[in-house]
């Protein structure tokens, strides 16, 4: 097995990545024919936020032709498009998984995922159980209005370029280039690491 690391950088808000959290379940690609690596960001600010977060890399893991290659560690955040103190804060992480399902079919099990953790959507900035977005599909670039690739704010968002960082540190944003650089660009403000939280890579 491998694993992918922080340890070694200078930056002092960086925890290391536990190996436990952060590994590559090898044995399980011989289950895909051809699978594709995207990126998922996952946020919550409702409800038992962990448990939501667990609940949901479980729920995917458990989709046929996908499975769940790299957890984060999980960070809180303040939310996005609104005041700090008029929603409660986030708990977000991203995961990397390997699948054999199209864009539109991972976009449509992801919003199946929200469905079964009661997500609402009666504001675009409001709070909710459960985000399941997908931030980058392989190589893919989209401006399709239904599933645009990679996620056009990703690049601006700290609580998906944190996460996806300590889990590759090598990571490109398809059209916008290294995810270090972005996360350099838009600074960790607002973004708190939780090193007493975990979510469990699914076996």
């Amino acid at each position: 097995m491998t694993a992918f690391s922080t340890e070694g950088q200078s930056d002092p808000t960086v925890q290391p990545v536990p190996d436990a959290v952060v590994k590559q379940v090898d044995a399980a690609d011989t289950t895909l024919s051809n699978p594709k690596m995207a990126v998922i960001a996952l946020g919550s600010n409702l409800g038992n936020r962990l448990e939501t977060l667990q609940g949901a890399v479980d729920a995917l893991e458990d989709t046929p032709g996908l499975r769940v290659k790299a957890v984060s560690p999980v960070y809180e955040t303040e939310p996005w498009g609104v005041a700090a103190d008029s929603q409660p804060s986030y708990f977000n992480a991203v995961i990397l998984v390997k699948t054999t399902l199209p864009p539109a079919s991972l976009l449509e099990r992801g919003q199946a995922v929200e469905e079964a953790f009661d997500r609402v959507r009666e504001e675009r900035w409001g709070p909710r159980t459960i985000d399941v977005d997908i931030v980058a599909y392989a190589d893919v670039l989209s401006d399709d209005p239904v599933l645009t690739l990679p996620h056009p704010r990703a690049h601006e968002r700290a609580f998906v370029l944190a996460p996806w960082h300590d889990v590759d540190p090598e990571a490109q944003l398809p059209g916008a280039g290294p995810v270090s650089e972005l996360l350099a660009g838009v600074g960790r403000e607002g973004v708190l690491p939780r090193a007493d939280l975990e979510l469990r890579l699914p076996e």
